[in-house]
């Protein structure tokens, strides 16, 4: 199932029957199943078989996944705006909202005891904020759209240095023993990553969409030329780079060292989003609505959050109210649906990932608690 370039596949029934048939072999992986699963997996098996392929959509069956309930709601203050939530040095949040004109920093208690930059004027305010990242100096970073670049704040909170870049979407500090770098991803530049020294100078860039499909694969999205490479980065603890396309129709993720070099790549086929066929008729408004825009009619966002297990780097990705969970080297692990403490659907846009729980954010809910499922013992 895991190729190098760690593409995968929906697993269903018959899928699920091998698996179960695997495990039986080794008395360390066994499961319990039920009689009636396990007849109705064989027998979905045997039926694939004798058809020459394997199908769990032509079972009408649907992949596994798990329903989610947020434990509460956390800094019940942070609600509307919400775009960015790290944790700092002296286990601090640092919170970004838009339009705000400063990150807010909260103790581990929730309880707000300071802002960055304290005194937000002329060219130090943020604008409309995008994203951030904290290192473990205390420098800030944040794409701030709204002045049309991405601005560095010294642990002191002051500015010190602005990087003029149209359409910063996400960024992200890469540390080492030379000392931090930023991480940009920007729908205008030419790779899907750009490096900068904290001073604002250009080091190196790489990552291009062809790493993970064609030119003529892409083209037939009809997606806006802005938007092909537009997407979200992230980090680990050792610096990888995490870059997931933000409209690529399946979930789609590159991996890279800190000096650009690939480590994986990955494709989700996930089944739960995979959109019908349209009809003539939908096929036809989406063409008027095009053609009255006076451009290519935007499909909507796939890849909505995505954060790192600081701890063994696994990831976890959101599309919407669907939270996919991934190892390492790329496995699909998991699925889950994102519901509120109050049984809501939460559409994550932001993820932040700590030992013990997951923290995700969607705006204009605010931000939510939920036990990790996979540290949940059964």
């Amino acid at each position: 199932m895991l190729q190098r370039a760690a593409r995968f596949r929906s697993s269903g029934v018959a899928i699920a029957a091998i698996r179960e048939l695997m495990a039986c072999a080794g008395p360390s992986r066994v499961r319990l199943i039920s009689v009636r699963f396990a007849a109705r997996a064989l027998a979905a098996l045997l039926a694939a078989l004798a058809a020459g392929a394997v199908s769990a959509r032509a079972q009408d069956e649907q992949p596994f996944e798990t329903e989610i309930l947020a434990v509460r709601r956390v800094l019940p203050n942070v609600g509307p705006g919400l775009r960015g939530v790290c944790r700092g040095p002296g286990g601090n949040y640092y919170v970004l909202t838009a339009p705000g004109s400063a990150v807010a920093i909260y103790d581990p208690t929730g309880k707000r005891i300071g802002q960055v930059p304290a005194h937000p004027a002329g060219g130090a305010a943020i604008v409309y904020g995008e994203s951030m990242d904290v290192d473990s100096a205390g420098r800030i970073v944040v794409a701030d759209r709204g002045a049309g670049g991405v601005k560095v704040y010294a642990p002191d909170g002051t500015l010190s240095a602005f990087i003029h870049m149209q359409s910063a979407e996400s960024v992200a500090f890469l540390e080492g023993s030379e000392g931090s770098e930023v991480a940009v991803a920007s729908a205008s530049a030419a790779r899907l990553v750009t490096i900068y020294d904290t001073a604002g100078r250009p080091v190196r860039e790489f990552g291009n969409s062809s790493d993970v499909t064609d030119q003529s694969e892409i083209s037939a999205l009809s997606l806006p030329r802005q938007q092909e490479n537009m997407g979200l980065i992230a980090r680990d603890a050792a610096s990888n780079v995490y870059f997931a396309f933000a409209y690529l129709p399946e979930p789609t993720v590159l991996k890279y060292d800190r000096l650009g070099y690939a480590q994986f790549d990955m494709i989700a086929k996930i089944p739960e989003l995979a959109k019908p066929r349209p009809s003539e008729e939908q096929v036809y408004r989406n063409e008027r609505a095009r053609v009255e825009g006076g451009g290519s009619l935007a499909p909507p966002r796939v890849v909505t959050a995505m954060g790192v297990d600081q701890d063994n780097q696994d990831l976890w990705v959101s599309a919407g109210t669907l939270l996919v969970h991934f190892d390492k080297d790329g496995n699909h692990l998991a699925s889950y649906r994102t519901y509120t403490s109050e049984g809501g659907r939460l559409e994550v846009t932001l993820i932040l990932v700590e030992r013990d729980r997951l923290l995700l954010g969607a705006d204009p809910f605010g931000l939510y608690e939920f036990t990790r499922p996979d540290k949940i013992t059964h």
